[in-house]
């Protein structure tokens, strides 16, 4: 029969190996053995203390790479400090020519290293070739960009310090590039750790790094596991530590970064949603599936590993994926007709079964093509390769649907409406992507506004460019990479790096009466007024049962504020979260109600200026001077309110990506003791302008400015729920604040110890923190006191990818 014939009937691919000798010979010529790079070099690589780098397709070990300790560490962070001075001197146009020729240098060694990464991961050359190395280029020719455009497009911003890099092994290439350009740009240096599995082009970069002129110690490179990444993370040296990882780990990096004063930024897990609506093209939908959970074989951390499809389709769908399965090749990763590739490492592969298995005991029907036999186990032996798998039947509440598996096993659930699509999309821990298709895009948008994930693709999936930020909500991190969030990660503002430590703070007087000393108090005759917390909208007594003293700038009694505590940060949290209207209101309705809140404390300006120098003893010149600051930032926060809108980005041809700042929707904020007045504004006027609702603590010594400000809250049209404010002992609240699974966010400005506390505590559901450390910020100062520092505090990214045209 003819053989041409019989190839077009059945459209089966021959074999297409790619050839690996070049790739093989570098590793010759380094004698299969690496050392760390650190101050421009490599180091010699011991006989001890190193660790087989596995090609996990066969089991070949490629290299024996050096296991990195403290010692290894210590070097690597002290070439960076020392490189750190002259890197950042650098003219903007100097960083930007280096970044420009580490991009040429990936460009033509581009398949030099998509092979080295295929051989050391196990992904198929098709996505090193096609994706990993050109995004890794694409990142260094951006980033050579916002080098140049530092200065004027972060003005007043400096670059961090030296950073503490740890990538994972799934996008090894990808993932270097994705931090150590934008480090780069910003003017820091790097100490690198490559991921213990997928060492190897790490090292091939470093070389490129040296053959390209980037000035030594830079960038440097140290090789290790799970121990040489905690030696990393714990550095004094560092000023930043920018994490890729699993949600424990994370958990232990926030826990141990608390209070050492470095920036955090991390990316975690996920379980992202994958939503099939009735009137979607459906065979694009099952295209896309095959990128969603079986691209890289399922080993990405926002894979489309949950699909949720609308039921009068749900049968259709599952056929046609079905038979989709059945096409799909695994094998060998260098053959360019292989789907899917090697999973990285045998302990992979055991977690993945021992997921499936429990699945299977649970009773959820588990679908594998029909080629996925004995003959497939025996044709793949001595590899890590698992077959395409689809389970249904299965429960919301299953750990099938609910725990990260990382490997090429989807789920799939049905819903009826798009609210209940919604509702099953975010009952997650989760919320790292998400991806949406149908072909009204006034579904498709209404569900990637309501869909709680930093990355939402319409009608496509996982689509990448260092153009759009990249990041999570919820227990999938905090912190974006790419475009021009991902720039302020590795920026702060100058001022910062002189500011000085705030002054001790006193302890909060006991809540009991005051003594004989204290006087007979500062109070005047009449009427004693019952100062109360102010919650959904109402005063409320705080549920202690107890207040304590507010003394005056003298030490004499004023009156005396709710002692609050657990039960009304609690009831504080829930009046916040039903006042959800205020998110969805547009940002020129929100900027009308902080205009009238000025127009309101302004008129009320006299009585606000004594009552400030009657609590903190200043002058009352300087007391009128803070009313009036106050008023000017509500306006300032008016103006932002709906100018603060987001970008529109173009990264491939009809193709276009919004990136848009979401509120946090609820945020704990916590007041320092200087400026009452002035500093409770200043850090709620921002919060409130971008959609969020607050539980403040305001000063704990000074309250009165804002339990005042309550009066004018409800005279000015915030809705209640908008603004609540428990009065109390600062750290205390702080400490229930942070550990609150409701409060996406908390901000706190106090001491040292209670930033430290405050960043510890919030690792339980990894909510986003910003800390003063300790240091003092001057509120009157328009450069200290307000701008886009605050705005971006109070927004997190959400990315929207939607093709247009034809």
């Amino acid at each position: 029969m003819n053989k041409i014939v019989s190839i077009l009937d059945s459209m089966e691919y021959g074999p297409a190996p790619e050839d690996d000798a070049v790739v093989r010979a570098w590793m010759a010529r380094h004698k299969a053995r690496f050392g760390h790079f650190i101050a421009g070099a490599f180091t010699r690589p011991g006989k001890a203390n190193s660790f087989a780098a596995v090609n996990p397709a066969t089991g070949e070990t490629l290299a024996e790479v050096a296991e990195g300790g403290e010692k290894d560490v210590d070097a690597a962070v002290e070439a960076a400090t020392k490189a750190f001075k002259s890197w950042s001197a650098l003219s903007g146009t100097a960083r930007a020519r280096h970044l420009y020729a580490l991009a040429r240098q990936v460009q033509k060694h581009a398949r030099f290293l998509a092979v080295l990464e295929t051989l050391d991961n196990g992904k198929p050359i098709r996505e090193t070739r096609d994706i990993d190395v050109p995004l890794v280029a694409r990142h260094f020719y951006h980033h050579a960009g916002w080098a140049e455009l530092r200065d004027q497009e972060f003005p007043d911003h400096a670059p961090v310090g030296v950073c503490g890099q740890i990538i994972p092994w799934n996008f090894p290439l990808l993932m270097l590039a994705w931090k150590v350009a934008p480090a780069l740009a910003a003017g820091c240096t790097v100490v690198l750790k490559s991921a213990e599995h997928t060492p190897l082009s790490a090292l091939a970069f470093a070389e490129i790094c040296r053959e390209a002129g980037l000035p030594a110690g830079v960038f440097n490179l140290v090789n290790g596991g799970g121990a040489t990444g905690a030696a990393l993370a714990a550095h004094d040296g560092l000023a930043k530590l920018a994490f890729t990882g699993s949600t424990e780990v994370g958990r232990v990096l926030r826990r141990q970064s608390a209070g050492t004063r470095k920036k955090l930024s991390l990316e975690l897990g996920g379980k992202s949603p994958f939503i099939v609506f009735d009137n979607a093209d459906l065979d694009a939908a099952i295209e896309g599936v095959v990128d969603a959970i079986w691209f890289n074989q399922g080993e990405v951390c926002c894979a489309g590993s949950r699909a949720i499809v609308q039921e009068g389709v749900a049968e259709k769908f599952h056929a046609r994926l079905k038979a989709r399965m059945e096409t799909l090749r695994v094998g060998a990763p260098l053959d360019k007709s292989t789907d899917i590739g090697a999973v990285v490492a045998p302990v992979q592969i055991e977690q993945i079964r021992a997921r499936v298995e429990a699945g299977l005991r649970e009773g959820a029907v588990l679908h594998q093509p029909s080629w996925a036999d004995e003959h497939f186990v025996r044709a793949t032996k001595g590899g890590c390769f698992f077959p395409p798998s689809l389970f249904t039947d299965v429960s919301p509440a299953s750990p099938l649907v609910q725990e990260e598996i990382f490997g090429p096993v989807l789920v799939s659930m049905t819903f009826r409406t798009p609210g209940e699509a919604v509702a099953l999309a975010n009952n997650s821990r989760y919320g790292l992507a998400a991806s949406i298709w149908s072909q009204n895009l006034d579904t498709a948008f209404d569900a990637a506004r309501k869909v709680k994930a930093g990355v939402v693709w319409i009608n496509s999936t996982n689509m990448f460019d260092a153009a759009v930020g990249f990041g999570g909500y919820k227990e999938s991190g905090f912190g974006r990479e790419g475009g021009r969030e991902g720039m302020f990660e590795y920026l702060l503002p100058a001022w910062q790096k002189r500011a000085r430590a705030l002054p001790e703070s006193p302890p909060l007087a006991a809540p009991v009466p005051v003594d004989d000393e204290a006087g007979p108090g500062a109070a005047p005759a009449g009427l004693d007024r019952t100062v109360k917390l102010y919650v959904g909208g109402k005063q409320a007594r705080p549920d202690s049962g107890y207040s304590y003293p507010v003394l005056d700038g003298r030490g004499r009694l004023i009156t005396e504020a709710g002692h609050g505590n657990r039960k009304d940060i609690r009831n504080a949290v829930e009046a916040a979260r039903k006042a959800e209207a205020w998110s969805a209101m547009t940002g020129h309705a929100r900027a009308q109600v902080l205009y009238f809140l000025a127009e309101n404390l302004e008129l009320r300006a006299a009585e606000f200026a004594a009552r400030i120098a009657r609590m903190t003893g200043v002058a009352a010149k300087k007391a009128a001077a803070e009313v009036e600051a106050s008023v000017a930032r509500l306006i300032h926060y008016a103006a932002r309110a709906d100018k603060y809108d987001g970008r529109v980005r173009a990264p491939q041809p009809r193709m276009l990506a919004l990136a848009l700042p979401e509120p946090y929707e609820v945020i704990g904020i916590s007041c320092p003791d200087e400026a009452p007045l002035l500093a409770f504004v200043s850090l709620v006027a921002p919060a409130i302008a971008m959609g969020n609702r607050v539980v403040v603590t305001p000063s704990q010594h000074h309250p009165l400015a804002a339990c005042d400000l309550y009066q004018v809250l409800d005279t000015s049209d915030v809705p209640g729920g908008v603004v609540n404010i428990v009065t109390g002992d600062r750290d205390q609240l702080a400490s229930v604040m942070a550990k609150h699974n409701d409060i996406a966010a908390c901000w706190y400005v106090g001491s040292a110890e209670g930033s430290a506390m405050v960043e510890a505590e919030s690792a339980g559901n990894l909510k986003a923190t910003w800390v003063n450390d300790g240091k003092a910020r001057d509120w009157f100062d328009a450069g200290q006191g307000q701008g886009e520092e605050f705005l971006f505090h109070a927004t997190r990214i959400k990315s929207i990818w939607t093709p247009f045209g034809v």
